[in-house]
């Protein structure tokens, strides 16, 4: 299998590589029609029955707003007009452009932040010393210099550095809790991995994880290995991406969810080194230092992030892992990143591209807290990409790109459970090379399609001194060979309508073929109304470590009869400009997903259909000069179909979540203050024993405010206060929030 990996990986290049001319001539031709069309155009369901996972959706969230009205464009539009300071950043959404205009679909939305700087950067133009916010804090929504074709038919949410670093994010889970349609459980003081990531209802292991595009899911589902975004801190991050709809043919049929994608620094202009230390409450601190600049045709960046909290304070009688003493027990968390990047431009046509990330968690769990749980995670990832992009003719119009990727985890389980001793260890191993062209066939046509492959191999160990499961220890060996072929294409029909129409044809070594289409569309009703739509037929297969690794930590046998979860996705919006100041997008999104994984009985099995609706609401409302404000709800509701929950709301999902915040900036200072509601999620199994199925956790609120004061013109000092109401609300199943906590740093570039 690995040798028709590396001979595919050889010759597929040439397969889109062999249409150069072709897509030259077009080009050609099709520049020539632009100019005399367009003059003034250049151009999870993880552990445990219905709900304990590693993941699924819940919260609305605040931050970003997509690209919504209009999409963007290469010139300003005719319609609203904005006040010189507001429309310095929203100049691309004041009106919803001819649909056959647009050539930068993906935007950036942020909310309580200045205006961000483009993607693209002019070396020259970069000061030395650390940038002072502007103080026109403005909700902008822009395009990003580099051209991503994603479909249009549905939102691409963006939320960026400037917008990470003013929110005091420490890792992903913290970013996305502010976007859109997540609910993340585990996140923050307290936090545990098998309380989940939700999104839209879809478990961590339904939707798809990118780094610069590459997969880093796992769909490892036992012995806590599934995506631990709290292990994926900040200070390599240049901006996350979130995308739904007809994307998922794209990057994965498993994305019930949606797809999420990271995107890493790069360097520019002179070498600067820039570097943060912090402390606070519960032990806290965390240190973050980074190097990166760029000379002549290459472009590099170094980084990196150490981070520590003992999580140890005290939780009311009841809570989970509460030891004698009345605190919190094994819920301490640490971890260690290192990120270093490479970019070198051939020439004008050709450039390369090499990341390396490499980091280790060390973490207590506290979930099966009665009684007193002991287990320990280590998580060890190492992630390589090398990408190769090569524009074709002279213009834009036809794009090559090439890549291969390593991704390893690395998984230990390992603790005392009365009188035995147990470890399990997962060690997962993926070699992927991805092959895509993007092609504007002609001005209202765009084709995106190419060939992705992937190799995993898992290794397994499974060790108990348990006499009653020493019959089960092993070493499972498994590998899975996976192809797709993919391709996307945009209509524009006129000059107010737009269809996207999405395929995904999947050859997998273990579940054979299946093929996945989308489809998703977009109308401009009127200059500030546009309506859009989309639906998406997905499938997620069974992990290896589900059909034939034992579980000896939680006593699960896997399954080797495990069906494919099965099922699609839809979505319909409205996107709306009330006025030059208020924006609004409106959506309403659902799914059913039939053949569920869950345990039933000590074994996985295929435990039967859920059914998810939902609304997302979004407001942003520029009040003055240096205020800013915005406002989400998420309803959510996941819906139990079949089994002995029938009726029951998925666990871990609260109905629903509301997200608010206010802030402002002058001169360098900076204050925003969020607000969080949630209405409280089903408690799930595992829960304390006289917890009924249908209890819920009670309902909270959280406001939290963060600040930033200028020392010098290149030293700055951070202020987070989490948690001003000092309400001790319960996160999730039992687990409690430490109630007021601090944070205080000192950041500076050199």
């Amino acid at each position: 299998m690995k040798k028709d990996f590396s001979l595919l990986t050889v010759a597929l290049p040439s397969l889109l590589i062999a249409f150069p001319s072709f897509a030259i001539e077009s080009e050609i031709k099709q520049r020539n029609t632009d100019k005399k069309l367009h003059p003034q155009v250049d151009g999870v369901f993880g552990h445990g029955e219905w709900g304990i996972g590693h993941g699924e959706e819940v919260t609305n969230a605040p931050c970003p707003m997509p690209q919504g009205l209009g999409g963007a464009t290469s010139t300003t539009h005719e319609g609203m007009e904005f006040p010189a300071a507001f429309n310095k950043s929203l100049r691309l959404i004041s009106d919803i452009p001819s649909l056959s205009e647009i050539e930068l679909p993906a935007t950036n939305a942020e909310l309580l932040t200045q205006q961000s700087a483009p993607h693209e950067v002019n070396p020259e133009t970069q000061p030395e010393t650390e940038q002072t916010p502007s103080d026109e804090p403005d909700i902008s929504i822009e395009a990003i210099a580099e051209p991503d074709n994603l479909p249009q038919s549905t939102p691409t949410y963006v939320i960026d550095q400037e917008e990470i670093k003013k929110q005091g994010a420490k890792s992903l889970a913290d970013i996305l809790k502010r976007m859109p349609g997540f609910a993340i459980n585990d996140v923050g003081h307290g936090a545990d991995i098998h309380t989940g990531t939700y999104y839209r209802g879809a478990s961590i292991n339904q939707s798809v994880f990118l780094i610069n595009g590459r997969p880093i899911n796992n769909n490892v589902n036992i012995y806590h290995g599934g995506t631990d975004l709290n292990s994926i801190p900040v200070e390599a991050i240049e901006r996350v991406e979130l995308y739904s709809g007809t994307a998922s043919a794209l990057y994965g049929s498993s994305a019930f969810g949606g797809v999420v994608n990271i995107i890493t620094k790069e360097g520019y202009g002179k070498p600067k080194l820039s570097a943060s230390a912090e402390f606070g409450s519960l032990s806290l601190n965390n240190q973050q230092v980074t190097y990166g600049g760029s000379s002549a045709n290459v472009k590099y960046n170094f980084s990196f992030e150490r981070f520590f909290t003992d999580n140890r304070y005290r939780v009311p009688v009841g809570a989970a892992n509460r030891d004698i003493q009345g605190f919190l027990s094994n819920a301490d968390t640490a971890t260690s990143t290192y990120f270093g990047s490479i970019g070198l431009d051939l020439d004008q046509k050709n450039s390369l591209n090499l990341d390396v990330s490499k980091f280790s968690s060390r973490r207590g769990l506290i979930y099966f807290g009665f009684p007193l749980q002991r287990d320990r995670l280590d998580h060890d990832g190492l992630n390589v990409g090398l990408s190769w992009k090569t524009r074709l003719g002279n213009g834009e119009s036809s794009n090559i790109t090439t890549s291969i990727g390593y991704n390893q985890d690395y998984f230990s389980t390992y603790g005392p459970t009365g009188a035995f001793y147990r470890t399990g260890a997962l060690d997962t191993q993926q070699l992927t090379a991805r092959v895509e062209h993007e092609w504007k066939v002609t001005s209202n046509n765009k084709l995106r399609w190419g060939l992705d492959l992937k190799n995993t191999d898992l290794t397994g160990d499974v060790l108990s001194t348990d006499p009653s499961r020493i019959a089960k220890n092993e070493t499972e060996d498994r590998s899975l060979f996976n192809t797709a072929l993919f391709a996307v294409n945009t209509w524009n029909i006129g000059e107010n309508f737009l269809i996207d129409l999405g395929l995904r044809q999947s050859f997998d070594s273990q579940f054979g073929n299946y093929l996945n289409p989308s489809v998703g569309l977009r109308y401009a009703v009127t200059p500030i109304v546009a309506v859009r739509g989309s639906w998406a037929g997905g499938q997620r297969n069974p992990g290896l470590d589900q059909l034939y690794v034992y579980d000896t930590v939680h006593g699960w046998e896997p399954n080797p009869d495990l069906r494919p979860e099965n099922g699609s996705t839809w979505s319909a919006g409205v996107d709306v400009n009330f006025s030059e100041n208020l924006i609004g997008q409106f959506t309403y999104f659902g799914s059913s997903i039939g053949d569920r994984l869950g345990v039933i009985a000590g074994k996985w099995a295929n435990i039967g259909l859920v059914d998810t609706n939902g609304l997302e609401a979004a407001l942003q409302l520029k009040i003055a000069a240096g205020w800013s404000t915005f406002l989400n709800y998420t309803y959510t509701d996941s819906q139990i179909k079949t089994g002995s929950e029938k009726g029951l709301q998925l666990g871990l999902i609260p109905y629903s979540v509301l997200q608010s915040g206010v802030g402002y900036q002058n001169a360098g200072w900076q204050a925003n203050l969020y607000v969080t509601y949630n209405s409280g999620a089903r408690r799930s199994i595992f829960a304390n024993p006289s917890d009924k199925p249908t209890d819920f956790a009670p309902s909270f609120v959280n406001l939290d405010l963060s600040g930033r004061i200028p020392l010098t013109s290149n030293l700055g000092l951070t202020v987070y206060l989490e948690n001003l109401l000092g309400e001790q609300y319960e996160r999730v199943n039992r687990i409690y929030s430490p109630g007021f906590t601090f944070r205080v740093g000192l950041s500076s570039n050199f």
